[in-house]
C-alpha cells in the first residue's frame, strides 16, 4: 500500500500565454494584484481578491511540494529504465501507483512541465517584484537550489513598482536568476493612461522599460489595441509607438481590447459612453502603430482577440500567432503588407468585438 500522500502547491489564476505555452512550472510568489483599480481589467482575473504577499514559509513549502512531485515521477521513469522520460509507461504506473494523482492539480502541473523538458518557471500573480528585493531574491535562491536545471524563471511586474527598485536591486534580482519580466504598458497616451486608471504616466513606464533593459533582464511589453475606441484611435495608436520606441523592449505583444463583465469600461460600453472601432479600424489603428514603431523588439500577436475573419476553412489570424512573432525593423515593411490586405477583406466577415470578448475567456 503506497503510504507517500500527494500535498498540492497553490497554482494562480493566471500567467502569460508564452509562459503556459511553454509549459512553464506555475508557483505563487504573491496573491492577486496590488493595483485593482484599471477599468479595462479591475483585477478580475483574480476575482478582485484582496492582494497578499505570501511569506517566505509558504513560498518555501510550495517549492518542497513540487519538488517532491518531480521526485516522485523521475523517480518513477527511472525505475521503469525510461532514464526520466515521462512516456506512457510511466504515467500509467503513476496512476497505479498514486491514485489520487488523478485529480491532483498539482500533479498534473508538474507532469506537463517536466514532460516539456522542465526548464522554465512562471512566478505568479499579477507583481511578484512588489516583494522586497532580499526576500524575492531569497525566494529564487532557494527554488534554484531544488531545481538547478531550469534556465529562465520570469514574473509580471508593474512599472510602478520596477520605478521604486534601485538599479542595484534590479540587477540582484536578475543575478538570482530572474530573467525575463512580462508588463502591461497597454497604452503610450498619458490622456488615456489616467482614463483608464493605470496608475502611471507613459515616461514612467519608458523609464522602468530602461530600468529593466539595463538591468540585462528580457522584457516583454503588452499593449492593447482599440483600448482608446474610435475616440482616441489615433493618439492612442501613435504615442504607444513613441513610448516603445524610447526603450527597445525584446517582446512586443499585442492583446486587443475586449469588454470583461463588472468592469467599468465593460460598463461604459453597456452604457453607449464608449464607442469600439469597427474591424477596419482596428486593423488601421495597428498599421498605424506599426508605421510608427523604430525599435528591435520582437512584435508578437499571440493571443485569440487579435483581428481575425471566417473563410472557408475557418476562423483565420490575420497576423501569425507565434510566441516569437515578427522581427522588427526587418519585418516592418511585411507587417505592414499585411495590414493592407486585411482592409481588402470584408468587414462583415471579421467577428464582432462581442464575439472577441468571448474569445477571450
Amino acid at each position: 500500500m503506497n503510504e507517500t500522500k500527494i500535498e498540492e502547491f497553490e497554482i494562480g489564476a493566471i500567467r502569460p500565454p508564452s509562459e503556459g505555452g511553454s509549459h512553464s512550472l506555475l508557483l505563487r510568489f504573491t496573491r492577486n494584484c496590488p493595483w485593482n483599480n484599471c477599468t479595462f481589467c479591475y483585477g478580475a482575473p483574480y476575482g478582485r481578491g484582496k492582494f497578499e504577499l505570501r511569506t517566505m514559509e509558504e513560498i518555501k513549502r510550495d517549492i518542497d511540494r513540487a519538488k517532491a512531485i518531480s521526485d516522485m515521477i523521475q523517480e518513477t521513469s527511472a525505475d521503469l529504465g525510461q532514464g526520466g522520460e515521462i512516456t506512457p509507461k510511466v504515467v500509467d504506473a503513476l496512476f497505479q501507483k498514486y491514485p489520487e494523482a488523478r485529480y491532483s492539480n498539482s500533479f498534473t502541473s508538474v507532469l506537463n512541465w517536466l514532460n516539456a523538458g522542465g526548464k522554465t518557471v512562471f512566478l505568479q500573480d499579477a507583481n511578484s517584484l512588489i516583494m522586497k528585493t532580499p526576500d524575492l531574491v531569497e525566494a529564487i535562491g532557494y527554488l534554484k537550489e531544488a531545481f538547478p536545471e531550469i534556465e529562465r524563471i520570469t514574473s509580471y511586474a508593474r512599472a510602478k513598482t520596477v520605478s521604486k527598485k534601485s538599479f542595484e536591486s534590479m540587477v540582484a534580482i536578475r543575478k538570482a536568476g530572474l530573467s525575463r519580466l512580462h508588463m502591461g504598458l497597454e497604452t503610450g497616451d498619458d490622456v488615456l493612461l489616467k482614463k483608464i486608471h493605470k496608475g502611471v504616466t507613459a515616461r514612467e513606464h519608458a523609464d522602468a522599460g530602461k530600468k529593466i533593459m539595463a538591468a540585462a533582464i528580457e522584457l516583454s511589453e503588452y499593449i492593447m489595441p482599440g483600448l482608446g475606441g474610435k475616440e482616441m484611435t489615433d493618439q492612442h495608436a501613435l504615442n504607444t509607438a513613441l513610448v516603445l520606441n524610447r526603450f527597445s523592449p525584446h517582446y512586443i505583444r499585442s492583446r486587443t481590447f475586449a469588454p470583461i463583465p463588472g468592469t467599468p469600461l465593460a460598463d461604459e460600453y453597456a452604457r453607449g459612453d464608449f464607442q469600439f472601432l469597427r474591424p477596419h479600424g482596428l486593423v488601421r489603428e495597428i498599421g498605424k502603430f506599426i508605421e510608427n514603431l523604430d525599435v528591435k523588439s520582437k512584435l508578437c500577436f499571440d493571443h485569440a482577440t487579435n483581428p481575425c475573419y471566417r473563410s472557408m476553412s475557418g476562423l483565420r489570424y490575420v497576423f501569425h500567432q507565434g510566441y516569437e512573432g515578427y522581427q522588427m525593423p526587418q519585418e516592418k515593411e511585411h507587417l505592414l503588407s499585411i495590414v493592407e490586405e486585411a482592409l481588402k477583406i470584408d468587414e462583415n466577415r471579421f467577428p464582432k468585438v462581442e464575439e472577441m470578448a468571448m474569445m477571450a475567456r
